[in-house]
């Protein structure tokens, strides 16, 4: 049986292709809907993942994935899980994205051949060899490359294709123009994978040695200590035992403390920019977490689709999805379609620094977005804040304050050998302008209700760039989870039954995670709440016990229970 490959030529237009690998023939279908792919680190966490609305699930086995710390899936997990998923109409896929050592390989090769029959639909692979090994054991799963790969343009993208890979996950230091000239430049059945929630890392895709340097846990083989959340001082050598804080806090500061990500309220950009799987982050969070990221998401996929016109409020589709990503070959491609998104790129990675603007009064672009609904949409640029009556220079020009330009002053630092910038016709894609896609104020309000760190929107808009956390490591936590839903009854007018996570008493206002809609909120009611045996008792206040109450609203098994929490705490979830 022959191992070999073959592929047709990529195609920019192409909507479906036809892959021959050692005899085995996959029909790859069209994308109908941006797919949203929530994190599992447990077979708990796939079915909350699948029941709350994910279209996929990535997670990860006993061995070969980038997250340790999490229980991870045996065979035995996969099988149900997938069973499970696809019985709901969702795919699992699953980690296999180390970087292998040569004492892993033989073993890695027999666990690949061990998950083909589990019944999963995808693997997740950043090692070349890795790839190619499962072509040859496992042909009937499709390939994703991972963002360990570091893909951060077409042409590595069009390589894996060639090579059989189905999806690509870019890398998270992409911007929002980099995602669109990546769409524009490969076939449209070769899915592009964005992180769109969750913790970044400092690394360059995660290919980080840091771990490993100072504890010995290797990252790369997930195990990271995550020092990069830790705190660091200065010690002067003569001076043992005094310690200096590198920003002058009374805190000290964390150097590598990256915020965590947050698009929910931008994701009309990244879908019409080319996205085709959101990706939340979290393979070590709690079954919650990951309840009510992914129901915020798909939510928001919802809305999308409807507000766009692919979709009716029943999810009846009423035309075919696609991107607004204008290819080349397309009439109106390059014709004076610039937004801000494509002003802002050249600005971000041509080597020209903040400095290099003279930004005027204008304290627009300084701007953060560090809260879960991001600022303006209609962001001042940082090439329109030049004052061209005040500088001289025309508007829209970088202000040189060294006489330099910036292709030189970029050359001169990327490189020592080159004499010159070499000059290209090279035009960005850009995309056909629709209005802002409007989430409701409770979606929006959902990041906020998990823990997590101050947020930014990464590195999607070069304008907004994601910073550091300088004051704290810990997470920021407003609301907690004061129990799950074990089983309702339509008796007695209604009764839930719950299993106690925290303290809930007569008058609270809880709300219950419902998938597919906004959250219910309750009032616990004055009097009605029963231990496990039925007794009476005045509030609901020890942990991991069965109690019961009054509930005329029906509510889902599993369901989570969560409150404010009277002072908001720095814990994680």
């Amino acid at each position: 049986m022959s191992s070999s490959l073959t592929v047709a030529p990529p195609a920019l237009h192409g909507h479906h292709y036809t892959i021959a690998v050692m005899n085995t023939t996959m029909n790859l279908p069209t994308r109908k809907k941006p797919e949203v792919l929530s994190p599992a680190g447990n077979l708990r966490g796939l079915k909350t993942a699948v029941d709350y609305g994910a279209d996929a699930v990535y997670c990860g086995g006993k061995a070969f994935g980038m997250r340790s710390a999490p229980k991870n899936l045996s065979l035995e997990d996969f099988e149900e899980g997938s069973r499970y998923a696809h019985e709901r109409g969702a795919r699992v896929y699953v980690t296999c994205n180390v970087l292998p050592r040569n004492n892993e390989i033989e073993a890695m090769r027999e666990y690949v051949g061990q998950l083909k029959d589990t019944g999963v639909d995808a693997l997740i692979v950043s090692d070349i060899g890795v790839m190619m090994m499962a072509r040859q054991v496992a042909p009937n799963l499709e390939l994703h490359v991972s963002t360990q790969a570091g893909v951060t343009n077409y042409q590595a993208a069009n390589a894996f294709y060639e090579l059989g890979a189905r999806r690509v996950v870019l890398a998270r230091e992409m911007d929002l123009q980099a995602v669109r000239d990546i769409r524009a430049n490969i076939p449209d059945d070769l899915d592009i994978e964005c992180f769109v929630h969750g913790a970044m890392c400092m690394a360059f895709s995660g290919r980080c040695l840091f771990s490993n340097y100072l504890t010995g846990r290797d990252g790369n083989h997930g195990e990271c200590a995550q020092p990069c959340r830790w705190k660091y001082s200065i010690v002067e050598e003569k001076r043992p035992g005094q310690y200096f804080p590198i920003e002058q806090t009374e805190n000290g500061a964390y150097l590598f403390n990256s915020q965590d990500m947050n698009m929910l309220g931008h994701l009309d950009d990244l879908i019409d920019s080319g996205a085709t799987s959101l990706k939340i982050e979290g393979r070590a969070k709690s079954a919650y977490y990951i309840a009510a990221m992914t129901n915020a998401y798909k939510t928001a996929v919802n809305e999308y689709m409807i507000q766009r016109g692919f979709e009716d409020a029943d999810g009846n589709v009423l035309k075919p999805f696609h991107d607004r990503v204008i290819r080349p070959g397309d009439p109106d491609f390059g014709q004076g379609t610039e937004d801000q998104v494509m002003r802002n790129a050249d600005a971000a990675f041509a080597g020209v620094a903040d400095e290099g603007y003279d930004r005027g009064s204008d304290t627009a672009v300084a701007d953060s977005v560090t809260g879960s609904v991001a600022a303006e949409r209609d962001r001042v640029t940082v090439a329109d804040a030049v004052d061209s009556t005040a500088s001289g220079t025309p508007a829209g020009t970088a202000v040189e304050p060294d006489g330099m330009s910036s292709h030189a002053r970029s050359t001169r630092r990327k490189s020592n050998t080159a004499v010159e910038q070499i000059e290209t016709d090279w035009k960005h894609a850009a995309v056909r302008p629709a209005p802002h896609v409007e989430l409701p104020e409770w979606l929006l309000e959902e990041t906020d209700k998990v823990a997590h760190r101050d947020y930014s929107t990464g590195f999607y808009y070069p304008e907004h760039k994601v910073t550091q956390n300088t004051d704290r490591s810990a997470y920021f936590r407003s609301w907690l989870v004061v129990g799950e839903v074990l089983s309702w009854s339509a008796d007695e007018d209604g009764r839930v039954t719950l299993m106690s996570r925290n303290k809930i008493e007569p008058g609270q206002q809880v709300e219950f995670l419902l998938p597919g809609e906004r959250p219910l909120v309750f009032t616990v009611p004055e009097t009605g709440l029963r231990d496990a045996d039925g007794a009476p008792v005045p509030a609901i206040n020890n942990p991991a016990h069965v109690f019961s109450m009054p509930c005329p609203h029906q509510v889902p098994i599993n369901a989570a229970i969560r409150s404010r929490t009277k002072k908001p705490t720095l814990k994680a979830e």
